[in-house]
């Protein structure tokens, strides 16, 4: 069997909570993660971090009420929740490894993932993050430049941009890793966000990158033969949740921007999946991206089931 480098990219929903039900997630993760150690290939892992690092923020803006110097930036929250998420993965994959008698190196690299001061995001915020607000609290963060919009009819959120990634400053380091051996895991929550100042400096962005953006974009620079998207169904579907919906095994990049123009994705969940599936099969040959469930993970990579999107 030919060893594959793979970048697999976790939800953050599928991590949990809190800190008990991230452990308990992450020691099922591990299983999935070490099967594929066992197959030969070299693994990368990226993550989300979309309840955790809500749950950093909250915390923060409760000190803050008592002392607003105690705020923290989102860049330093992303940041942190790569530590906090990693540590537990790494443990993880470190312990199923020892228990069936593996001996590999885990690494957590935290990134930094840089993007363009001038992207659009930036001008039309859409990422919701932080504690709900009243409609008056949120209008008085509107008066200090802050952006603020309803969240699904559950209250008001303040909203950053979520820019597209161009350069992973840390790709070197992992790729060094990769190529040791290692089971690296990065880009948690799509990276730190930062952009470059004049002068040369990383400067961190009040913004979210979405992690299978940073994944598809990793996956593109290391040269990976896949980028497996993990998320809640076995398969794409177009016609979701209707009598004709069909579950999709094979699809080409131009079918895919068909379903696409079609409106077949939802925007909130499986398109942007899909658009980053898109851009790794693009990006070099013989790539393709799959979409799948964590359990179905080492199935989808053999070709028995899950979406393969390819050039």
């Amino acid at each position: 069997m030919d060893k594959k480098t793979i970048v697999i990219a976790l939800g953050g929903n599928a991590l949990g909570n809190n800190v008990a039900e991230q452990r308990v997630a992450v020691a099922k993760t591990a299983k999935v993660i070490v099967d594929l150690v066992e197959r030969g290939d070299n693994l990368i892992i990226t993550h989300g971090n979309g309840p955790q690092v809500g749950m950093i923020q909250k915390g923060m803006e409760y000190l803050a009420q008592k002392d607003p110097t105690q705020m923290i930036p989102l860049p330093y929250s992303v940041a942190m929740s790569q530590g906090y998420i990693g540590i537990d993965l790494q443990n993880a994959i470190k312990y199923e490894l020892h228990a069936r008698g593996i001996d590999k190196k885990v690494s957590t690299i935290l990134s930094q993932v840089e993007v363009d001061p001038a992207d659009p995001a930036f001008r039309n915020p859409t990422k919701p993050i932080g504690s709900f607000m009243t409609k008056e609290q949120a209008e008085a963060l509107e008066a200090q430049g802050i952006t603020c919009m309803e969240d699904a009819g559950r209250g008001y959120r303040q909203v950053v941009a979520s820019p597209m990634p161009k350069r992973i400053r840390e790709l070197e380091t992992v790729r060094t890793l990769v190529n040791a051996g290692h089971v690296v895991i990065t880009c948690g929550g799509g990276g730190i966000p930062v952009v470059c100042d004049e002068e040369g400096r990383l400067v961190g962005s009040n913004a979210v990158i979405d992690k299978d953006n940073a994944s598809s974009l990793l996956a593109a620079m290391l040269g990976a033969d896949f980028l497996v998207i993990l998320t809640a169904v076995e398969k794409v579907a177009i016609n979701w949740g209707k009598p004709n919906q069909e579950w999709l095994s094979d699809l080409t990049v131009a079918q895919a921007r068909q379903y696409i123009a079609e409106e077949q994705f939802a925007k909130g969940s499986m398109l942007p999946k899909v658009e980053a599936a898109i851009r790794f099969a693009e990006s070099g040959k013989g790539r393709s991206a799959l979409i799948t469930l964590l359990d179905k993970a080492a199935d989808g990579i053999s070709g028995k089931t899950g979406t393969v999107i390819h050039a």
